[in-house]
């Protein structure tokens, strides 16, 4: 950390998505309030954010050296807006939301994983890269590709086809889902929350998809339970990664003998989250917050881990929309770009039936 931190292409990444990022919150607020004349604008930074980083990507040639701090961005920066984020949220809330989202999130795993690798190997496709892909989008997307891979023994042309697809149809689902989980779910923000966090593949576009749904329409529950949903499918890793191993893992050598670091598959931010969020529950009790803050000094300090949060996830945003090569996307393939293709229009399809079907009655119930 300290030699990437003497490093000026890592200062100059990171003070290059901080920029772009307050670009954005301007550009969304003028196009709101000046341009269209609304009081509060519903114009999406976050949106902005993306679409700037994407085109200054690929139409100025950046320097190399800027990556590192880019990639801090995506994820460290990510993680502790997440981890922020549960100052939203009472852990009653959150472990309501839990047991919302559960069902839901392992009905598209299980989906996901079978078909996925069933359709890849119908298409020509290793056992391992239809596994990656497979994985990637059911569960939470590179994270889960790079902790599978050295478990199945996949190549690193195999690892880059799947990262690819997941980048390509996590942003487009990114853009796309918000409007149409607003359009089947209007008066249900929670259904459309709960829709984004088990449908998009990344931790970092479901936390871009939630905020632009919060700004767009004015729904913190949607982001609030799209958080929640997409950290339960990140912890489902544990369980399921090996799982995977068993399944695409036994075509070359005797099978998959990697080793599984289950430690490691509990992201510190999960965590953070679940601590923000009890720190939250602990100081709404009583009349004063931790025996010493006043409701007014308390609501504040709330306020201020809030945007905090939100800034953070900004800046990420913006780093995701710089990291976001045409080029690259183009390198992918057919064949993976089809099995990318029908693996998110699986898992979304089946997560929105399940949620049409049976999200509104389990939610009266815990509700």
């Amino acid at each position: 950390m300290t030699a990437t931190a003497r490093n000026p292409g890592w200062w100059g990444g990171i003070g290059l998505a901080v920029a772009i990022s307050i670009l954005a919150a301007v550009a969304a607020d003028w196009v709101g309030t000046a341009l269209l004349g609304f009081a509060k604008s519903p114009v999406s930074a976050i949106l902005v954010a993306i679409v700037l980083g994407m085109l200054v990507a690929n139409t100025v040639s950046l320097p190399a050296g800027l990556r590192s701090g880019l990639d801090f961005c995506t994820t460290f920066i990510l993680r502790i807006g997440i981890m922020l984020l549960g100052i939203r949220l009472s852990l009653l809330s959150a472990g309501q939301f839990t047991l919302v989202a559960l069902p839901f999130v392992l009905a598209a795993i299980f989906v996901g994983l079978l078909v996925v690798g069933l359709v890849g190997r119908r298409l020509g496709l290793s056992r391992q890269l239809s596994g990656l892909i497979a994985v990637g989008t059911s569960i939470c997307g590179c994270t889960a590709i790079v902790a599978t891979a050295p478990l199945i023994r996949a190549s690193e042309s195999e690892i880059s086809y799947a990262v690819a697809c997941i980048t390509v149809f996590g942003l487009a689902a990114m853009f796309f889902y918000p409007p149409l989980a607003h359009y089947a779910f209007a008066d249900q923000p929670a259904l459309a929350g709960l829709f984004l966090g088990t449908s998009i593949h990344e931790t970092a576009q479901v936390a871009g998809a939630g905020l632009m749904y919060e700004a767009q329409y004015n729904s913190p529950v949607a982001m609030e339970l799209a958080t929640v949903t997409k950290l339960v499918r990140n912890l489902c890793m544990i369980a399921v990664i090996p799982l995977v191993g068993i399944l695409y893992g036994s075509e070359r050598g005797s099978g998959a003998t990697g080793r599984v670091n289950y430690l490691a598959m509990v992201p510190w931010f999960i965590v953070g989250f679940a601590l923000m969020s009890a720190l939250r529950t602990i100081g709404d009790q009583g009349e004063l917050a931790f025996g010493i803050l006043q409701p007014a000094q308390w609501d504040q300090l709330v306020l201020l881990l809030r945007e905090s949060a939100e800034r953070c996830l900004l800046v990420a945003m913006a780093a995701v929309g710089l990291t976001s090569m045409f080029a690259g996307m183009r390198s992918i393939g057919l064949r993976p770009f089809a099995l990318g293709l029908f693996a998110a229009v699986l898992v979304g399809g089946v997560s929105f039936g399940l949620i049409v079907a049976f999200a509104p009655g389990l939610m009266n119930m815990i509700g």
